[in-house]
């Protein structure tokens, strides 16, 4: 039996001031699920929010004193490099927004 799901909680500034959910990530018996919603007009804005997201975690990883965060940072970046050239495992789906 697996243990419940472990959700994380929205970030605080939209309690305030509103938003949109656009990334939601779980990894599920060692795999990455990933549902998203196309919130930016050019692929670009998927790039600044990747990096975004890097410097949070190497942030994270420093703040635990676990990995510097310029080494955090090189080592995210070699890895997506390496990741991102490499065809997927599984072929994932898309459907429409609110639909399974």
């Amino acid at each position: 039996m697996s243990s419940p799901y472990q959700a994380l909680s929205a970030p605080p500034a939209s309690n305030e001031r509103g938003g949109v959910e656009i990334l939601r990530c779980a990894v599920i018996d060692g795999e990455p699920h990933v549902t998203l919603r196309l919130a930016f007009r050019e692929p670009n804005g998927w790039g600044q929010l990747f990096a975004e997201v890097a410097r949070q975690v190497a942030r994270a990883y420093a703040h635990e004193q676990r990995f510097t965060e310029p080494e955090t940072l090189a080592r995210i970046s070699s890895a997506f490099e390496a990741d991102i050239k490499r065809p997927p495992d599984v072929t994932s789906t898309i459907s429409p927004l609110g639909k399974s």
